[in-house]
């Protein structure tokens, strides 16, 4: 028994078995909510691994949503780093599916050769992005403006330009035919698309998954073993020591927030150009939002960033198929998202406790 106590002991002081207590702890609530609901909990529990990862299309469409949430989520914390806050990557999201289209659709890409059909939309995807993001920086250092209210309404913002941009056919709505009247724009060009890795729609999963990868990898050299890292973190820590000792804190909160921005616009180039295809209204669906609770989550890793970005990727894609499949709501794929977020933010809680002790 003292034994056992003595283990169980050792595995709550470990650091990484906490949060994953916390997501376990989050499921079982899940699991009793399904149960309430009234449906059957074998097919809940069936349809959900099915549509998470049961086939090779399912883990495919899994990945893709993990990384867009990985890329938001990466953006989220080079801006915290800095002492920031960014909620605006659904904003970000959408600029760069925006921006995606026009330039695929319009720019006069599709013949160039040695995939600059797709650079191109994917590099002015990043810069809108960055720039949505940067705006909220040069406001904050202009004018004082809080960057969290900032990034939050120049997301809804975009979202509304989203709107008006499949809106008008001075825009990028489709010509109007008899065939195609919904208001979104016309389909990208086939050697605009983002290559499959696989090369069959049958595992759709994306060379975005590469991308985000890389970045990550990238991101956590630069934070932890770069100059640049080491300014934001003293930015980020006392912004007036750091002006006194020379780093430019203007210029810094507004390049992370660029940064951050950027990212979320790859997401964006991503989301359309890998799988949506043409801009739709509502096409980002919340993938900013809950990008923001990936960041969150991650507790300033980059590591815990993908572990989050995966965890979300596979409960939205499990959840779609348990609403269709088995009746019960997405909504609640929500709840447990919310339910891992406040587990997860209470043991962190305790453990900075218990290491302050």
């Amino acid at each position: 028994m003292s034994a056992a106590l003595a283990v169980s002991g050792r595995i709550l002081a470990a650091p990484a078995a906490i949060p994953v207590l916390a997501v376990l702890a989050a499921f079982a609530v899940g699991l009793l909510l399904i149960v309430a609901t009234g449906a059957s909990l074998g097919q809940a529990i069936s349809a959900f691994s099915q549509g998470a990862f049961g086939s090779a299309y399912a883990i495919s469409v899994s990945l893709n949503r993990a990384t867009v949430y990985a890329l938001v989520g990466i953006g989220f914390v080079i801006a915290a780093r800095a002492g920031l806050t960014n909620v605006g990557g659904e904003g970000q999201i959408a600029m760069g599916g925006i921006m995606a289209t026009a330039v695929a659709v319009h720019g006069g890409v599709a013949g160039l050769p040695l995939g600059l059909a797709v650079i191109l939309p994917v590099l002015a995807a990043s810069l809108a992005g960055g720039l949505w993001g940067g705006l909220a920086g040069v406001l904050k250092v202009r004018a004082g403006t809080n960057e969290v209210i900032s990034t939050l309404l120049l997301s809804f913002i975009a979202i509304w330009i989203v709107y008006w941009c499949v809106q008008s056919t001075d825009l990028l709505r489709q010509p109007m035919t008899s065939a195609a009247t919904l208001p979104e724009s016309a389909t990208v060009p086939a050697s605009t698309m983002v290559p499959l890795l696989t090369g069959s729609y049958a595992a759709p999963v994306t060379v975005g998954v590469v991308i985000a990868l890389i970045l990550a990898v990238v991101a956590a050299v630069l934070l932890a073993r770069s100059v640049f890292g080491f300014r934001l973190r003293f930015v980020g820590l006392n912004p007036i020591a750091a002006a006194r000792a020379g780093i430019p804190v203007e210029r810094m909160t507004v390049l992370a927030l660029f940064i951050a921005g950027a990212l979320g616009g790859l997401a964006g180039a991503i989301m359309l150009l890998g799988e949506q295809h043409s801009l739709k209204t509502g096409f980002s669906s919340g993938y900013g939002f809950d990008g923001l609770v990936v960041g969150l989550l991650a507790r300033g890793r980059i590591s815990g960033v993908i572990a989050g970005a995966l965890l979300f990727g596979f409960l939205r894609s499990g959840g779609i198929t348990m609403e269709m499949a088995a009746g019960v709501p997405t909504a609640l794929v929500q709840i447990v998202q919310g339910l891992i977020v406040i587990s997860i933010a209470g043991a962190a809680y305790w453990m900075d406790r218990r290491a302050s002790r």
